[in-house]
């Protein structure tokens, strides 16, 4: 099996249950995931060896974003621990005719604030065979396009594969 990659960020999403809209609900249930932390799990449970290339705050949401991944086998040991904040999304899952809605709460989150200097892309990409992020995390803030540079550019200098979803949203 290939040793994948995924960098991104992973975030607290708080969704009503039961269908209901925000101003219905007295609770949230709590899920931790993203785009290419999602993929990162996926893989996994095809028998990948992955490790998820990350910044979360070293705190107890921090440690159970982390746990998130760890319990479906995806590798943690590139996680930085940084930044003052998990970002957060909100969902209303929809119901019937009703489309979902989504807020996020994301501005100023460890990854958005991480830097490069956190984390050792030459040990990361050693013996990695491909690499996967989307358009999403260098959108995040100006260090987090300059992380992702780094990244790409490392990932280059080992003769990883490359792969981007660029998260288009009509």
């Amino acid at each position: 099996m290939a040793k994948i990659v995924t960098m991104g960020e992973i975030m607290l999403r708080l969704s009503t249950p039961n269908n209901e809209k925000f101003i219905q609900a007295d609770e949230f249930d709590v899920n931790y995931g993203g785009g290419e932390a999602n993929v990162a799990v996926s893989l996994a449970n095809y028998g990948h060896d992955v490790e998820f290339v990350t910044a979360v705050p070293a705190n107890p949401i921090g440690d159970c974003a982390v746990a998130a991944l760890r319990k479906y086998n995806v590798g943690t040991k590139h996680i930085a621990r940084s930044g003052e904040r998990l970002g957060i999304y909100f969902l209303e899952t929809g119901s019937a005719m009703r489309a979902s809605n989504v807020v996020y709460d994301r501005a100023n989150s460890a990854i958005a604030t991480a830097t490069a200097d956190e984390f050792n892309f030459d040990e990361i990409f050693k013996d990695a065979d491909w690499f996967h992020f989307t358009g999403i995390t260098p959108a995040v803030s100006d260090a987090a396009i300059e992380l992702t540079e780094a990244a790409l550019k490392a990932a280059k200098a080992h003769g990883v594969t490359v792969s981007v979803d660029l998260n288009f949203r009509k």
